[in-house]
């Protein structure tokens, strides 16, 4: 065969492999076509319009070039306005009889909620109950034979799997858009219990209280948030597992409100140096490194230094783990608690309580990871400081104090540790951050100032030099 007989034929197998290539992958690209089709039909559309009051100045529109105006301005009585606003979300039917889930910030003090349905038919739904710690809010309209969602199990969720999200973003009804699950058990740093399923389908405002499907066409967790800069999708969104989300709604349903529980726990997370420390050759579990003096993990002998490995056999991985077992527990009901203690393990029963509405705040600042939320830096003296949570402070008999995370240095030179607690300075007692700031802010470069530290139940003044050489 000739030379030019053989660069022909390469030339036709090396096109035909390239035709093929595209169809190949074509093939092997997921089809939400008939996920959109059928399940499609329980995702509705919801829309609220609430009264917003506010105070007006008073003065009459149209006033700005009256020579009375400034008086007008000063003495004329304010007065109360009134106006409409209304608000776009999604939700999915989980009944056939009209019971409909979706976001608590999507019906949040809605005066009027209209459910749309992907057949055009329009009800007017009343809020059953609703739960701002999950983000869950369980509707009821008024019908019957509604196509329902077929619920899957968030525990069997994998990162890297394929995704569907249906809902209304800007109001473009019953949108598909997909992605990946790109996280899971992510802690978020706000008040919410939940550990979200993060994904990059595109979420965008509307799509919160819409369904989020896997590629058997089943629920497995309800768009709630997204992570953005903009205020636009930016490629990560969370979603509330529909495990956590439907453990909710049965107890909306039931009685209107949700009961949680506690025991009275401050954990920090390990670190594998901590682990190492402890005797653990993994950094799993939770630590504990305070304890509520009246709550009931006080009451059953658990000690700070105490490491939970596991609420009624559950592994806990984190702290995270641990807030969400404790308070999907029945408060009352006995529950056993796999510990490390003293480089041995051992095993504690603990009574937990109910957690109180007015305490939600509080609990969810308990378990929050060191760092992750509080932390203030001090570059100019070397201190990275975090606030004590109302549980520490109690302990420590103190109204405020800031908890040292790190001291390099001029605070290293004066004698500061990690540890230490600052509560006052000069002669005054601690108030905020802010006061510690301005105070180093007043104090010349070269100048001392003394900080009260709290150091093992004792407080001691302690020179710092402000603008010390590094």
């Amino acid at each position: 065969m000739s030379i030019k007989k053989l660069i022909v034929s390469a030339m036709l197998a090396a096109s035909v492999l390239t035709a093929a290539v595209p169809v190949a992958m074509a093939a092997d690209l997921p089809d939400f076509s008939a996920i959109v089709e059928t399940e499609g039909k329980a995702v509705v559309n919801i829309s609220t319009t609430s009264t917003v009051k506010e105070v007006s100045s008073g003065l009459p529109e149209g006033m700005e070039g009256d020579p009375f105006f400034e008086f007008f301005r000063r003495f004329a009585p304010p007065r109360m306005q009134e106006r409409q606003e209304s608000s776009l979300g999604s939700g999915f039917i989980i009944s056939a009889d009209g019971y409909v889930l979706t976001n608590a910030h999507v019906v949040a003090r809605a005066d009027k909620i209209t459910v749309k349905l992907t057949d055009k038919r329009e009800f007017q739904a009343k809020v059953i109950g609703s739960d701002a710690r999950s983000d869950v809010a369980l509707l009821k309209i008024e019908a019957a034979n509604l196509p329902v969602a077929r619920l899957g199990n968030a525990k069997d969720v994998k990162v890297g799997q394929w995704v569907l999200a249906i809902g209304s973003p800007f109001g473009f009804e019953n949108t598909a858009t997909s992605g990946i699950v790109s996280g899971k058990n992510r802690m978020l740093p706000d008040e919410s219990a939940v550990q979200f399923i993060q994904t990059d389908a595109a979420v965008n405002p509307g799509n919160s209280g819409g369904p989020l499907f896997n590629m058997k066409g089943e629920v497995i967790g309800v768009n709630s948030q997204i992570y953005s800069r903009s205020g636009g999708f930016m490629g990560i969104s969370f979603a509330i597992p529909i495990d956590t989300a439907m453990n909710v709604a049965d107890q909306l349903k039931a009685k209107g409100k949700v009961t949680r529980s506690r025991i009275g726990v401050v954990i920090q997370e390990l670190s594998k140096e901590l682990a190492a420390s402890f005797g653990l050759a993994k950094p799993s579990g939770a630590l504990i490194n305070a304890l509520d003096p009246k709550g009931p993990a006080q009451k059953a002998g658990l000690k700070a230094g105490d490491i939970i490995l596991k609420v009624n056999g559950q592994e806990v991985n984190s702290g995270g783990d641990l807030q969400r077992l404790i308070s999907d527990m029945s408060p009352g009901k006995p529950l056993a608690l796999d510990i490390w203690r003293n480089r041995a393990p051992a095993t504690v029963r603990v009574v937990p309580e109910e957690l109180k509405e007015e305490d939600s705040r509080i609990a969810q600042r308990e378990y929050r990871k060191p760092g992750a939320q509080g932390e203030q830096s001090l570059a100019q003296i070397g201190l990275r400081l975090q606030e004590l949570t109302p549980m520490q402070l109690k302990q420590a008999g103190i109204d405020y104090g800031l908890l040292v995370r790190a001291a390099n240095g001029a605070a290293m030179r004066a004698g500061i540790q990690p540890g230490d607690v600052i509560v006052g300075v000069g002669s005054e007692p601690l108030q905020s951050f802010a006061q510690l700031k301005k105070a180093l802010e007043q104090v010349k470069k070269g100048g001392t100032v003394a900080l009260q530290v709290m150091r093992q139940g004792q407080v001691q003044f302690v020179p710092l030099t402000v603008g010390d050489a590094q």
